[in-house]
This record gives C-alpha cells, sequence and structure tokens, in this order.
C-alpha cells in the first residue's frame, strides 16, 4: 500500500475538487441546485446549495477511503496488477468530477443532455474495464468474484477472457446509445442501456456456473 499512498492522497483531493469549483462559483449559484434526473431527462429532484457544494464530494471522498482500504487489505492485492488497480482508484474521483460539474452547468443554465454524457462516461469506462479483465489473477475485490470463479482458478481465467470481451462490447454499444439519446430519447436509451447491463451480468455468471459443473469445455 506505501508505494499507492499518492495516488491515494490524490485520487481524494480530485474527489473533493468540486468543493473549490463550488466555492468559485458561490455567488453564481442558485439557492437550488439540480441532484437527480428521471429516465426522461428531466430534473425530478432539487438540494440546497450547500448539499451539492459539500456533502456529495464528502459522501464519495468517504466512499474513495472505503474502497481503497478494502482494496489493499485483500489478501491477494498482488495479484492485481498496477493499472487495473489504478482504474479502479479513479472510478470514484473522475466520477465525483464529473457529475458535480454537471450539475454546476446545469444550475447556471448551460443546457445539457445529462443522461446522454452519463452513458458516455460509463461507455468509456466499460472500455477500460474490458481491456484489463482478461489480465486480472485470482483476489477479492477486482473482477468476476463469483463461488465458481474464486474455487477454481482456470474458471476465473476463461470467465475473465469473456467477460473482458462482452465489456468492450458493451461499452461501445453504450457509446452508440449515448450518441443517439437524443434522436430516441432517454426513456428509450435508458431502457435498452438496462437490458444491455442485464446481459452483460448475467453472460458471465452463467458462463462460469457451466464451466464448474462441467456443462462446457
Amino acid at each position: 500500500m506505501k508505494s499507492y499512498k499518492k495516488v491515494i492522497f490524490l485520487s481524494l483531493l480530485v474527489t473533493l475538487l468540486p468543493i473549490l469549483i463550488g466555492l468559485i462559483l458561490w455567488n453564481r449559484l442558485p439557492e437550488q441546485l439540480p441532484y437527480h434526473w428521471g429516465i426522461d431527462g428531466a430534473v425530478d429532484g432539487w438540494a440546497p446549495k450547500a448539499h451539492s457544494v459539500f456533502l456529495m464530494p464528502c459522501l464519495l471522498a468517504l466512499g474513495q477511503i472505503f474502497l481503497s482500504f478494502c482494496t489493499f487489505a485483500d489478501p491477494k492485492r498482488r495479484n492485481i496488477h498496477r493499472k487495473p488497480l489504478l482504474v479502479v482508484l479513479w472510478i470514484i474521483p473522475v466520477l465525483s468530477v464529473f457529475l458535480n460539474s454537471a450539475i454546476y452547468l446545469v444550475a447556471l443554465g448551460v443546457s445539457c443532455n445529462i443522461p446522454g454524457l452519463i452513458l458516455a462516461l460509463l461507455g468509456v469506462l466499460f472500455i477500460f474495464i474490458g481491456n484489463y479483465l482478461p489480465k486480472l489473477q485470482q483476489n477479492y475485490t477486482v473482477g468476476i468474484k463469483l463461488p465458481w470463479t474464486l474455487a477454481d482458478e482456470d474458471n476465473w481465467t476463461r470467465t475473465h477472457r469473456l467477460s473482458g470481451k462482452l465489456f468492450v462490447l458493451y461499452g461501445l454499444l453504450t457509446l452508440i446509445i449515448a450518441a443517439v439519446s437524443g434522436r430516441i430519447g432517454d426513456t428509450a436509451s435508458f431502457i435498452i442501456f438496462l437490458a444491455l447491463t442485464v446481459i452483460n451480468v448475467l453472460v458471465p455468471g452463467i458462463y462460469s456456473y457451466l464451466l464448474f459443473h462441467g456443462k462446457i469445455q
């Protein structure tokens, strides 16, 4: 963990960066800021300015601390290569900056397709994760952690090779959905994305189960 202290510290600073941005914009921001969007893309939840500027980044920072603790407490952490580990450590900071910046922009009257932007961010994230999944060795923190993958190293390897391809495909399809969300509507985009998510979750689990029980070779 010592070699990652600087990374963890920097990631926490980035997670909390929206507080500084919010303070700089404080006098320009309205007293109520959006914090939730419905599947139709319309804002359906508002919160006091202080809640958005301070509370959300702080909660995400706590999540980052918890994630870092769990990751480095893993007895098989050495099986997680540096690059996928860095991807894991930077997910929350990127989300913090992205989501809070989007909230500030909308509050200032900038027209943004927030659901579409979120889908695009997720698509890029899935592609990154998919590229690194096949390289993961058995561990208890990062990867497809099922009873069958954790019980058998070959099962783990084969399941993650399949999952890597699925995640990349899933990410590319998510980017396509984000690109056409303005035409097909946010509700339709969400339904398609949800269907793809279910498939992406179920297929590796079913494959791992069948592989473990000798149903496929």
